[in-house]
């Protein structure tokens, strides 16, 4: 019953405080109680720290690697998948179409929650009016941003069906450091070249890597590009 106690203590103080005081094994602790519900979290929490080192490779691991820690079942490993995915649609649902996206700290912002838990390439196109206002964003592709997997005739559609005037392009590197390869520059120049005929401009082109971004406008590539 002691064990009770401490559950309704620990909720209690989740309400009380947010999770500003909780240690990282804590706030896996509170979470398994969901889950888990005759058994004590602690140590299971303990062992999923001990495995993958931080919270947030908690949350970024795969669902079956998960699964291979001691007293992590089925439930549990999806509980902790949804974790990642509720964040970045929590983040992305509070994005209001028509706000101003004019310089890289605002599209960092924006696009930051969108690769939230991602551990696949996926790539997102902005489209933009003419004073650089939000009209519409999605997810063009999922795999790798590369001339095989990219079909650019899919960005010069979506930007005509928004009106678009400016584009933005992103893609993340989940495995890696957010610094541009060769290749990522060739698309982005075959980007520009596609856009062109139609007036639309790629304003930037944003790579992510987990919390940090990098933007090739601000890196002065456009500069070296016939826009």
């Amino acid at each position: 019953m002691a064990h009770d106690g401490h559950r309704e203590r620990t909720k209690e103080r989740f309400l009380a405080e947010g999770l500003k005081s909780f240690a990282p094994h804590n706030i896996l602790e509170l979470l398994l109680f969901f889950v888990i519900p005759r058994r004590d979290t602690n140590t299971t929490a303990h062992e999923l720290m001990d495995t993958f080192g931080s919270l947030s490779n908690v949350f970024d691991a795969p669902y079956e690697e998960l699964l291979k820690v001691r007293g992590v079942g089925k439930s549990a490993a999806l509980l902790i998948k949804l974790i990642p995915a509720l964040s970045s649609a929590y983040l992305n649902d509070k994005v209001d179409v028509g706000i101003q996206l004019d310089n890289s700290d605002s599209l960092g912002k924006f696009l930051l929650p969108k690769y939230i838990g991602q551990t696949k390439e996926q790539v997102y196109m902005i489209c933009l009016d003419n004073k650089c206002k939000l009209l519409h964003y999605k997810m063009i592709s999922q795999g790798s941003f590369n001339s095989a997997s990219l079909n650019l005739r899919d960005f010069v559609e979506f930007a005509l069906r928004c009106s678009a005037s400016a584009v933005v392009v992103s893609h993340n590197h989940p495995h890696g450091f957010a610094i541009p390869s060769e290749q990522d520059l060739t698309v982005t120049r075959k980007l520009q070249e596609v856009l062109r005929p139609f007036d639309i401009r790629l304003l930037d082109h944003i790579i992510v890597a987990r919390d940090d971004f990098v933007s090739l406008a601000d890196s002065g590539f456009f500069a070296q590009v016939p826009q």
